[in-house]
């Protein structure tokens, strides 16, 4: 097993894409990811992954609190400047402080507000796992931007006038 056979295989399961974000002492650090997942409900846990040596990440560690702000569907251009080198990546979009001082990005569905509650190396990347302080969604029925097969898509709009009304309403079939 190789790397590209490793990212084409799983690179079939589709991801939500969300810039995690910071205020440290030297201004704001954002980061674009696709790896952010919910991990308890007592405590309140979420985790995100970036590249092991990130240094926007390091900053997030080191600012010891964050917020995930995940993107719509038409958010594209913010999901490509946090992922871009250098430049300033907050001139994509306008933003404003959050509760915890983590800048919250416009327009975006949801920011989820943490507190780092602890850091480790996992391979190639570093898990960041957050403690939930605060949290909203964007009123509205918007999409999120999702990355699937190596490139960011949206979901299929047949899929959507189809689904459940209700939460969870497949899962008691």
């Amino acid at each position: 097993m190789g790397a590209a056979d490793f990212r084409g295989v799983l690179g079939r399961v589709p991801t939500a894409v969300s810039v995690v974000t910071a205020q440290t002492s030297d201004g704001p650090v954002g980061v674009t990811v696709g790896t952010f997942a919910s991990v308890s409900l007592d405590p309140p846990l979420v985790v995100f992954y970036c590249g092991l040596r990130s240094a926007s990440g390091a900053a997030i560690v080191e600012a010891g609190r964050f917020c995930v702000n995940v993107l719509a569907e038409d958010q594209r251009r913010q999901c490509g400047a946090f992922a871009s080198r250098g430049g300033d990546r907050f001139a994509s979009c306008a933003w404003e402080p959050g509760a915890n001082g983590a800048p919250r990005l416009d327009g975006c569905l949801a920011w989820i507000e943490c507190d780092v509650e602890s850091s480790f190396p996992v391979g190639d990347h570093l898990a960041v796992l957050g403690r939930v302080r605060g949290l909203s969604a964007a009123p509205g029925d918007r999409n999120p931007l999702v990355f699937h097969r190596g490139r960011l898509t949206q979901l299929d709009k047949s899929f959507l006038r189809h689904a459940p009304t209700r939460p969870f309403d497949w899962w008691d079939a």
